[in-house]
């Protein structure tokens, strides 16, 4: 079968958890404090974790095009698929870009004109970090992308109905691969410091982006992996075999061990530097998030480290659906732990000073009161997710997937005309022989 079927229980159940992210994202700014700061970490986490997931599949195709490669031409169409989510990522992202022109929230220290008049560092920091460049990473890159993602598509699409001996369109997509690499290095950096490491607005790193981007990129390649799992449970790609999915889990392994170099890279310059506005990053963490940062390192690292380690292992469903699935979730959990110190800082120090601001003293003993009680309350959306984060985390997955399946079902599931075809029908990897799976 070459065209997939959307089916209604499918979408039924993907819809299911939309709904439940959207009631799940309403129960959490209905309770939240008056700054509705986890409710605006919740929806800036999975906006821009799932944005990314889909920028990393167009990074991912432009790659192999570069690299010639030939292996994944089977199954390129998921990729497609995933990269067209970004247009849903960028209206997602609106609504933050709204908050940081007109105070809706204050997810960033900077965005307060107030503050950056008195902070030396933000204003040395400015030139930068405003709203004018925030839009811009958030609005004009990310349309950028969305933007070469589907003249891609259209290359590729159009490479179906238009065979050429000279492989015209094939040539295209190089070309355009060739103008969108370069680009993508530079503008995912500006999009990881505006959305995420401008939270810790005192903070800087040099390898922070290629870390979130890193962590991103396995995202994807997990996904891609249960995708492909799913479909060829459904009797679609009737000549995947063993070699793709043994490939696509190098990358998973490979990548889990280039994340963690990055973090311990990070971590031991920084410690080894030993300044103020880098180390209070760590610090933080470390001190008042400790499960998630330790637990950070044993599941983005140690579980896919020993349980990949083994060649056969990456050719087994049960094993590579597991790591993937664990994968996701550790890396959705290390967003979540780039996210929230920082906001829910910069949160408290804006209800501090609206406290001070207060002219009666019982005022302040009531708000004091209520913060601790609030603080207490809050603790698992804050120092670990709730079950309110995991809801919208699946309403925004469910929401990903939604796209993505529906745009397989629109388009053939294999490009029948690309040049590489027949040598990804015959990908195989000795020892062993490739099997079917």
């Amino acid at each position: 079968m070459n065209n997939f079927t959307f089916e209604a229980r499918h979408r039924s159940i993907l819809l299911g958890g939309i709904v439940l992210g959207l009631i799940c994202l309403a129960l959490t700014f209905f309770t939240d404090d008056a700054l509705h700061t986890r409710f605006w970490t919740n929806y800036l986490h999975n906006a821009s974790f799932f944005t990314g997931v889909s920028f990393m599949a167009m990074f991912i195709l432009s790659a192999f095009l570069i690299a010639q490669a030939g292996w994944y031409t089977y199954f390129k169409r998921v990729w497609e698929a995933q990269s067209l989510f970004m247009i849903v990522g960028l209206v997602l992202m609106l609504p933050v870009v709204a908050g940081v022109w007109l105070g809706w929230h204050h997810l960033y220290h900077w965005a307060d004109a107030a503050e950056v008049a008195k902070d030396e560092i933000l204003q040395h920091k400015s030139s930068f970090i405003n709203p004018v460049w925030y839009t811009i990473a958030s609005v004009g890159v990310v349309g950028f992308w969305w933007f070469m993602a589907r003249r891609f598509r259209g290359l590729s699409l159009k490479e179906d109905n238009n065979p050429s001996i000279n492989f015209g369109e094939h040539r295209k997509q190089i070309t355009l691969a060739a103008i969108f690499l370069p680009v993508a290095g530079f503008t995912s950096a500006l999009v990881i410091w505006q959305w995420i490491m401008s939270i810790d607005a005192h903070w800087y790193s040099t390898l922070f982006a290629w870390y979130s981007a890193v962590s991103w990129f396995i995202t994807t390649l997990c996904f891609t992996v249960l995708i492909l799992i799913f479909l060829k449970g459904r009797g679609y790609y009737p000549k995947m075999n063993t070699s793709h999915l043994h490939d696509l889990g190098k990358y998973v392994f490979a990548f889990s061990i280039f994340w963690t170099y990055l973090w311990f890279d990070q971590f031991m310059l920084i410690w080894y530097g030993n300044v103020g506005e880098e180390t209070v990053y760590f610090q933080t963490r470390r001190d008042e998030f400790p499960l998630l940062f330790f637990g950070n390192l044993i599941v983005n690292f140690l579980l896919p480290f020993f349980i990949l380690m083994r060649n056969d292992t990456k050719r087994k469903l049960g094993s590579m659906a597991f790591v993937c699935i664990v994968l996701i979730f550790g890396h959705w959990i290390d967003f979540f732990l780039a996210i929230k110190p920082g906001a829910m800082h910069t949160a408290h120090e804006a209800l501090h000073h609206g406290h001070h601001a207060a002219e009666h003293a019982a005022d302040h003993a009531h708000d004091a009161a209520h913060g601790a009680e609030h603080a207490a309350s809050m603790i698992a959306g804050v120092h670990y997710p709730g079950l309110l984060e995991l809801g919208t985390g699946i309403g925004f997955m469910c929401l990903f997937l939604f796209v993505v399946f529906s745009n397989l079902s629109r388009v053939p599931l294999i490009a029948k005309n690309d040049p590489y075809m027949e040598e990804s029908e015959h990908h195989h990897i000795e020892p062993p022989y490739s099997e079917t799976f």
